[in-house]
């Protein structure tokens, strides 16, 4: 690996003695961590946790992901293990939380984290700017399962039309990726002091574009996977000069490794098992007043309550706490206690989710959803069921047409694996409709 000179200059005058240290890290290989979906209660891949996150894990090798039909069903998700930090952060800080926002949000990793690390009750806006970036945080997001979570595509600046509507607000800002050298050939390459400021403007018209979005007394979660001060500490100390915010402390007492600056928390790959992070919390000052986004009762007249004692009411579980109402051909199941928020977001931003897909409405058919198969919500007992076996599991997953056995009901049927699902089929007798999405299928010849 061949570092870039300036960067090991500046690095040198950052870690001192410390740098041989570092830079014999960089020459070994990247720890392979995953961390397990909570809706699963046994599936434990390794013995050696990562300490910061209870339902993280690191491998002793790193596996052929893709060819594995669990981490399509969303039983893991293979994430760097300093990144898993934020679980620990949430708990600490989040625990009363009920609009949360994930600002920069693809590929999903921090988001899927902040669903198993809310209260029930929190609703998670994750977003992304970049168009191709948001369709896979959207296929990400589908595979954890969660109902309570609406994915987006908008600019930070489209959440100023929420003034003071947040509890929480993550960002994960883009940056110029240094702790990700050992990983990413492609950072080293594209490593520049240009970059580098370009990288710390950017984050701060970000930051600013989001922060009339807060609430007061909220709080502003900031990390990126990168190691100068320009994307780190002096971005916090800005927005604690022209922002008013107030940097809080976490307690890191537990945990080996983690180096506490001035104003924030750094993970290096020679002092912990992970690659580079910089995190750091911040409070909102204020009066504590804000403001609600207004009804949207248009939106309400727009779509339709269904009956749900008809047909739905056996098919998911906890039918009480959801809303389930037909708009624009679709029929959704939407949290009650957020339904005019969910609304609202509708209207407003660029939703690629919201709620619970439970099926598309094509003339009398409705054609149940990957969404639903997928989610936590679904009641698995209504539905008719065949396992599989390893290869045809990846034949599903390639879309490839596979055969049920007759005695099975003619009818929308869930694939598993494993006891997991993996999505439909149609059956009908001589022959099935494979219903996985056609832009997930594994393209590649395993």
């Amino acid at each position: 690996m061949q570092l870039p000179e300036l960067f090991v200059e500046r690095m040198k005058a950052m870690l001192g003695a410390d740098y041989v240290d570092f830079e014999q890290a960089l020459q070994s290989p990247s720890p392979v961590s995953v961390r397990v979906n909570n809706k699963l209660e046994n599936y434990v891949p390794s013995e050696h946790r990562v300490p910061w996150c209870d339902t993280g894990y690191y491998l002793e090798e790193r596996p052929f992901f893709t060819a594995d039909p669990l981490l399509h069903a969303g039983v893991y998700y293979v994430q760097e293990a300093s990144s898993m930090f934020l679980k620990y952060v949430a708990k600490a800080f989040l625990s009363q939380a009920e609009n949360v926002l994930d600002l920069c949000a693809a590929p999903g990793g921090k988001s899927t984290l902040l669903l198993e690390s809310l209260p029930d009750h929190a609703l998670l806006v994750s977003n992304e700017i970049i168009r191709s970036r948001a369709q896979i945080l959207a296929e990400n997001i589908t595979k954890w399962g969660s109902p309570n979570v609406v994915v987006t595509n908008n600019a930070p600046k489209d959440f100023q039309q929420f003034p003071q509507f947040f509890d929480a607000v993550l960002v994960d800002a883009p940056c110029s990726g240094e702790g990700m050298f050992r990983k990413d050939a492609g950072a080293i390459e594209e490593w520049s002091m240009q970059n580098v400021q370009n990288c710390a403007i950017r984050q701060k018209s970000i930051l600013q574009d989001v922060w009339d979005s807060l609430k007061d007394n909220g709080l502003l979660i900031y990390s990126t996977c990168t190691y100068n001060r320009e994307e780190n500490e002096k971005q916090i100390a800005w927005m604690c000069g022209e922002l008013g915010a107030e940097h809080l402390k976490i307690d890191i007492s537990d945990f080996d490794g983690i180096v506490e600056s001035d104003l924030g928390y750094r993970f290096y790959p020679h002092k912990v098992r992970g690659e580079g992070l910089f995190m750091a919390v911040l409070r909102k000052n204020g009066s504590g007043k804000h403001t609600l986004s207004p009804r949207l009762s248009k939106m309400l007249k727009d779509s339709k309550t269904i009956d749900r004692s008809k047909q739905y009411d056996n098919q998911i579980l906890h039918p009480e706490k959801f809303e389930i109402i037909e708009l624009r051909n679709q029929i959704r199941a939407i949290p009650k206690s957020h339904l005019d928020v969910c609304l609202n977001f509708q209207h407003r931003l660029n939703c690629l989710l919201n709620g619970v897909l439970i099926a598309d409405i094509k003339g009398k058919d409705h054609i149940p959803a990957h969404q639903f198969a997928l989610s936590k919500i679904i009641n698995i007992h209504q539905f008719s069921t065949f396992d599989v076996d390893y290869d045809t599991a990846i034949s599903y997953l390639k879309k490839d047409n596979i055969l049920l056995p007759n005695t099975i009901q003619r009818s929308y049927v869930l694939i598993r694996y494993k006891q997991q699902v993996s999505g439909w089929v149609k059956h009908l007798g001589n022959r099935t409709n494979n219903m996985y999405p056609q832009h997930w299928r594994i393209k590649m010849q395993l």
